[in-house]
């Protein structure tokens, strides 16, 4: 889907395989999330564009199995996790 290349996350990214907006590349790399501020770990999905994110609600379960969620709206700031940690490694192979 996205250049996995460049150091801007995509726009839009789920952590549910059955999501056209999953990409498994993208989530080997690692994506962070900042939101409003303030760093988060338990997002499932998130927009940049519209503004929102996903995580889940507690250790509810939809009739599927899958974990229930809920939809927080804000400022969403994505980033790679190991953008440094991957410049930093270029820099010493050479």
């Amino acid at each position: 889907m996205a250049d996995t290349q460049t150091d801007t996350p995509p726009d839009r990214l789920s952590l549910d395989p059955r999501s056209e907006h999953y990409d498994e590349a993208l989530l080997s790399r690692g994506v962070g999330i900042k939101f409003n501020g303030q760093e988060k770990t338990n997002v499932i999905e998130y927009s940049v564009s519209e503004g929102w994110i996903r995580v889940a609600a507690g250790k509810s379960r939809d009739r599927f199995g899958q974990p229930m969620t809920i939809k927080l709206k804000g400022e969403v700031a994505p980033y790679y996790e190991d953008a440094g940690a991957a410049q930093d490694g270029d820099a010493s192979e050479e």
